[in-house]
């Protein structure tokens, strides 16, 4: 049983995220970003109350802005998903979870050393150039269902 409902529209636009915001950081990198969507739809709490799809996920507009700052800028974003990337997403919409993603609603590149808190919310870890952030336990329970 996957993770979240989808479908292949769906596989095709997280690939193109995934890709876009991660590929510089390799298969293990746009798996995170990936995770990280699944995760902002299965929480339904704070910043991600009532997203509904995948498509919800990636063009929330947050403060005036699209959460991903891919969709903005366009670039790699708006280029067709590549067969390696649809396998990848769809891996993350079936069962695939790792840490420091397993259960990060929010990650960014500081260009810098992480720092300890993003929003108010605990750093999980590191991988290569991505800083990610859970929320607090008692804050979106959602985040940590499987």
């Amino acid at each position: 049983m996957p993770r979240v409902k989808y479908t292949d529209s769906d596989v095709a636009l997280m690939a193109r995220m995934m890709r876009a915001e991660a590929e510089g950081e390799g298969r293990l990198g746009m798996l995170m970003v990936g995770n990280v969507i699944v995760n902002r739809l299965k929480a339904n709490c704070g910043d991600f109350l009532d997203l509904r799809s995948i498509r919800d996920v990636i063009y929330q507009v947050q403060g005036g802005n699209y959460s991903f700052e891919a969709v903005q800028k366009g670039n790699v974003f708006y280029q067709r998903a590549r067969e390696v990337e649809k396998k990848l997403a769809k891996q993350t919409l079936d069962y695939w979870r790792q840490q420091p993603s397993i259960y990060a609603l929010w990650y960014f590149n500081p260009y810098a050393a992480c720092p300890p808190t993003w929003y108010d919310q605990p750093f999980a870890g590191q991988y290569k150039q991505h800083c990610y952030y859970e929320p607090k336990a008692n804050t979106c329970a959602g985040a940590y269902k499987w």
